[in-house]
């Protein structure tokens, strides 16, 4: 054996026996695995928090055409409602307009509502959106859409539903417009 390689193995018995910096290699092993758990905990608690922020500013936003004052302030437009669930979602700013798809439509009876193609899971397509927020009595079925950009690489595989690292989010609300006056309101004497 020369003596270089006669060293060499010296050499890697001695780094072998140190234990300075054991606990920093150790980590090492770990870190990526765990970077990449927390970051996706922190993307799926993202993706329940914007669900749920979706959810509440839809509903929200759907009372106005269920009592029918969207329709009777000559406001009602799908960009005017689309603005009033971006409006309750503000911490979203800008971007909230340029991901959020709105979909109304009125349904003669509430049984029509589960023979509805726009119904199944993945059918959604943005260029067919309907607004139709009905009158008096008629029955509205309320969907808003909204695209949320994955940002964690390993998680986007098992969260994206929808394009290149995107993440459709959904919300629905359907109900009876209530017996409103189509007539807009006239000033009450005091």
């Amino acid at each position: 054996m020369s003596r270089a390689a006669h060293n060499l193995i010296l050499a890697l018995r001695a780094f072998g026996r140190a234990r300075q910096g054991a606990t920093a290699v150790e980590f090492a092993f770990i870190a990526g695995p765990l970077l990449m758990l927390i970051f996706g905990i922190l993307e799926l608690a993202l993706v329940f928090m914007m669900s749920t922020a979706l959810e509440s500013a839809t509903t929200s936003a759907a009372r106005a055409i269920r009592t029918g004052e969207m329709q009777t302030s000559g406001a009602a437009s799908k960009e005017g409602f689309a603005e009033a669930v971006c409006d309750r979602m503000s911490w979203l700013g800008p971007s909230c307009g340029s991901n959020l798809y709105v979909d109304v439509r009125t349904y003669d009876d509430f049984t029509s509502l589960k023979d509805d193609p726009a119904q199944g899971g993945n059918s959604f397509d943005e260029n067919n959106t309907c607004w139709s927020p009905g009158g008096p009595a008629d029955i509205v079925l309320v969907r808003t859409y909204y695209s949320w950009q994955i940002f964690t690489p390993l998680i986007s595989s098992a969260l994206v539903n929808s394009g290149t690292d995107k993440r459709l989010l959904t919300a629905v609300d359907a109900f009876r417009n209530e017996p409103y006056s189509d007539q807009a309101p006239t000033g009450a004497g005091c």
